[in-house]
């Protein structure tokens, strides 16, 4: 009896932590749609919005021992109903063929590609020969040649001859869709220039945070010179695109690049001071002294800035789950209640996730949640761990936050960034240990003076004592970032380790029993999974311009130059950190790689097309052109190619291969197959 006794407590305490839960399994239905491998019907949308409505009411009306199933039943078919209608909801012209001519659209975003160019993105979009209904709502094109640092005002309508081209696939199969990425965000064309824009008209009246965030950032790079306005920049408006690419390669291998996403740090330290600020001069009136008045007001003044900031900032995914955050926190100031807790960051997650359910398959959503729930959950039992002890000194208190905050920050998201972006920063803590803190006490202090002393002309000051501080940070990122094993290169997880590992850390954090230590089960089978797993034999992008064959040495590359993004996406994958020209010095001559009984040719380019006189059974041979022959060898042709996408082949041990696609990793979906775009959506 005690047994059954125990065990009922336990699933009732359990049960108790079910809200916390709640975004984790409605997320579990938007990565349902998200993995089918075929479009779902609108019929199939509707019954899951059905299930769920009848899931709820039977939360409800149904028998208590159920309830919970109920529960779990409904946020499933909730969250694959909300992300399907996400999905229709930007539904928006993508480009089915290359274009080359005139474009024409307003200014609405500036930033830079992976490469280091200047990219500009134009809405209310007009093309040569091409009907409204036809043309991307957005494009996306990145500035080359004498005019490639460029900036166009805000809002302004300029004019361009661009090459464009729609988005292209994973670069290897399972990799990340950035067909997918940009159909949410309605991108339906990505391209180039080498001429310079020209103003078609100049930016209207009306107002916008981008034309306030641009101007702002002009202002601060004003007062601010290099590389440390760029900075100055990135941190009060969340515009980067001054930040040169060794800037970023210093911040991200001294894992300091959080500090450029307006995040739970930058909006903390914000509400934090204008918080304190406030509170400091009401209490000053002697007619709110004596109340609780005070509190409330400056939690007033605390939401407003942190408004303020979200829209200046550009609305990230981590900038509205912080602004959620300080939202709940300063709520329950107001109503006298615990500001900080799990139940907040969970109120978070479902809030973002029901506005922008594709967020969760970004490692933006991923790591940010990842790093707030595991600070809760440890400052949560610091705090009960310390209750009725005196308090420690403001010192102690800063030098001792900082530590835990950011070892435990760095290692909730350590398997997220390592999975997503193959690196691990070695020295990671001893960075943010000698940056983190002045950023708290000086920079961020400063910045928000600035922008008050902005209208009176005397933002100078603040700006400039600002950008000491900024200057140490730089240093200590190029510091570190260059040390010796700064930065440890790891091979990318099958997809669905991660899934499993994320899983397992959530029931370790969330649940409120022994129980929880059954989250090490996915947590040791995604970690096993990801140490024993295979790399592709063979690597063939979208286009069959570039192919990587995996040798001893590591991946060799066809060529030494060209499809830098696709070849610099592989060998990270590898987690190899050679340059592409390094990892192609290992291609012959002849084109011709052997590959266990067989040969890999790379047959690139009309040249390599006319060069090819035939292949044996077990050779594989690639063209960038059409091919029209006939021939006893796995081909992979121009035609065969634009089906299939980029390709990846396993040599199994019985000498046949084993061939993944993209299209078949990513199945028949409305961002991917213009087909069924037509059909759905009529362009």
């Amino acid at each position: 009896m005690s047994l059954i006794r125990d065990m009922q407590s336990a699933l009732s305490a359990e049960l108790g932590q079910g809200f916390l839960f709640a975004p984790v399994v409605f997320g579990m239905g938007i990565l349902l749609f998200f993995q089918m491998g075929a479009e779902p019907r609108a019929a199939l949308v509707w019954a899951s919005f059905l299930v769920g409505c009848l899931s709820l009411g039977l939360v409800f009306r149904g028998p208590e021992i159920l309830r919970p199933v109920f529960w779990l039943t409904a946020l499933v078919a909730f969250g694959f109903a909300a992300a399907a209608w996400r999905s229709t909801q930007v539904a928006a012209p993508v480009l089915n063929w290359r274009y080359y001519g005139p474009v024409e659209g307003r200014v609405i975003g500036l930033d830079r590609s992976a490469s280091g160019a200047l990219r500009v993105t134009l809405d209310r979009v007009t093309l040569a020969r091409m009907s409204p209904r036809e043309t991307p709502a957005r494009v996306r094109i990145s500035l080359y040649g004498s005019y490639a640092e460029q900036r166009p005002s805000a809002g302004a309508r300029v004019i361009t001859t661009a090459h464009l081209s729609p988005p292209s696939g994973p670069a290897e199969p399972g990799g990340f869709d950035f067909q997918r990425h940009a159909w949410f965000t309605q991108t339906g064309g990505v391209g180039y220039t080498r001429v310079p824009l020209l103003l078609a008209a100049y930016p209207s009246d009306a107002f916008s945070f981008f034309k306030l965030r641009l101007a702002l950032s002009d202002k601060v790079t004003q007062h601010l010179n290099g590389q440390t306005g760029a900075f100055a920049s990135a941190l009060m408006t969340g515009d980067r695109s001054g930040l040169s690419q060794e800037t970023l390669r210093d911040l991200r291998h001294s894992n300091l690049a959080h500090l450029l996403a307006i995040s739970g740090l930058h909006m903390g330290l914000l509400v934090g001071f204008v918080f304190a600020a406030l509170r400091f001069g009401l209490s000053l009136i002697p007619a709110l002294a004596t109340g609780s008045m005070v509190k409330k007001l400056a939690s007033v003044g605390g939401l407003i800035a942190a408004a303020g900031y979200l829209g200046l900032s550009g609305s990230s995914v981590a900038t509205e789950r912080a602004f959620v955050m300080a939202a709940v926190a300063l709520g329950a100031v107001m109503l006298e209640r615990r500001a900080i807790s799990l139940r907040a960051v969970a109120l978070a997650a479902m809030i973002i996730l029901l506005r922008r359910p594709e967020a969760i398959t970004g490692p933006g959503f991923q790591m940010s949640f990842a790093a707030t729930t595991a600070l809760v959950v440890v400052f949560n039992a610091l705090s009960q761990r310390n209750a009725g002890k005196p308090p420690k000194s403001f010192l102690w208190n800063l030098v001792s936050g900082t530590v835990i905050s950011s070892a435990v920050a760095g290692l909730a998201t350590l398997p997220i960034a390592a999975a997503h972006f193959n690196n691990i920063a070695q020295f990671g803590l001893i960075a943010n240990l000698l940056s983190v803190p002045l950023m708290g006490i000086w920079v961020i202090p400063l910045a928000v003076l600035a922008i008050c002393f902005l209208p009176f002309g005397l933002e100078w000051m603040p700006l400039r004592a600002m950008g000491w501080g900024l200057d140490w940070i730089l240093g200590v990122a190029h510091e570190v970032s260059h040390w010796e094993g700064a930065i440890n290169k790891v091979p990318a997880p099958p997809s669905w380790a991660l899934f499993a590992l994320c899983l397992g850390l959530l029931a370790l954090a969330l649940m409120a029993t022994r129980a929880r230590f059954i989250g090490l089960v996915p947590i040791c089978l995604a970690l096993f999974a990801w140490v024993t797993d295979e790399r592709p034999d063979v690597l063939i992008s979208d286009t069959g311009v570039l192919v990587g064959v995996l040798k001893n040495q590591g991946r060799v590359l066809s060529k030494d130059k060209g499809s830098g993004f696709v070849a610099s996406v592989w060998l990270e994958n590898d987690g190899d950190a050679r340059f592409q020209k390094v990892a192609a010095f290992g291609w012959p001559k002849d084109r011709m790689i052997q590959l266990g009984m067989g040969q890999v040719h790379a047959a690139a380019g009309k040249r390599g097309l006319r060069a090819f006189t035939g292949c044996n059974a077990a050779d594989i041979v690639v063209f960038s052109e059409k091919f029209e022959g006939a021939v006893n060898c796995t081909v992979f042709d121009q035609t065969r190619l634009r089906e299939t996408g980029s390709v990846a082949v396993k040599l199994l041990d019985d000498g046949t291969f084993d061939i993944k696609t993209a299209r078949q990793m990513a199945g028949r979906r409305v961002w991917n197959d213009k087909a069924l775009r037509k059909q759905r959506f009529g362009y």
